[in-house]
């Protein structure tokens, strides 16, 4: 069990607790009451519940035009848990305004964990069978948390992320966290939310019942389908 916020972070500065471990347990456990885990390697493990909160409603998001475009005219697909692993690897890797990664090895055993119980869930995006996008989180009952996102061709992480929102519409999942706000998180339609808001919206989503996203593992989606906002095709 974990303190709560409001008592333990009064001033809102968004750190809550240290120490504990990532087995699954703790984590779904620390998930559900509005916590997540970031910390450095070789670094106690220290876990954060931001104020405010930044969150979309999955119904929310409305592709850019550009997007819209690059949609239309394209071959790329995507899919849900195909290939958890590489998408949480490649969320890993350095990025060109940081070297160092959050996202360790001690971080991806313990999703990848998650993953294999049900709860972490990742979305792909490829042309032809290179995977040039993608991202990863955790889904508890009807909400979705977001953990990272990559890209290694221009706007496969937004097409990532456009096709999360459209299968969380599918799937009954109301909410996506998206944790801490950024100016890039905000031009795709999220918003802030007060913690205390945040946390009581949570207390009801989480004990809904959930759509087993690990059914749809085996298909593949066409990327220009997403114009129509509706009911996955396969290709």
């Amino acid at each position: 069990m974990f303190p709560n916020p409001s008592e333990v972070d009064p001033e809102g500065l968004g750190l809550v607790g240290m120490g504990g471990d990532l087995a699954p347990q703790t984590l779904l456990s620390a998930y559900a009451q509005g916590l997540f885990p970031w910390f450095n390697e070789d670094e106690p493990i220290a876990w954060w519940c931001p104020e405010p909160r930044c969150v979309l409603a999955p119904d929310s998001f409305v592709p850019s035009k550009s997007l819209q475009r690059l949609a239309k005219n394209s071959q790329w697909q995507w899919s849900v848990n195909s290939d958890f692993e590489s998408v949480i690897h490649a969320c890993s890797l350095p990025r060109s305004y940081a070297k160092d990664t959050w996202i360790h090895d001690e971080m991806i055993e313990a999703y990848c964990q998650l993953h294999q119980l049900g709860y972490a869930h990742s979305i792909e995006v490829w042309e032809d069978k290179q995977l040039i996008g993608g991202l990863y989180g955790l889904k508890i009952g009807q909400i979705y948390f977001g953990e990272s996102m990559f890209h290694h061709k221009s706007n496969a992480s937004k097409v990532a992320f456009w096709a999360l929102t459209q299968f969380c519409q599918y799937t009954q999942v109301q909410l996506i966290d998206c944790q801490l706000p950024n100016p890039h998180l905000q031009s795709l339609g999220a918003v802030i939310m007060p913690r205390e808001d945040f946390l009581t919206v949570l207390s009801e989503l989480t004990h809904k019942a959930g759509v087993n996203w690990h059914d749809f593992s085996l298909t593949r989606y066409a990327v220009n389908a997403l114009l129509q906002r509706f009911q996955p095709q396969p290709q």
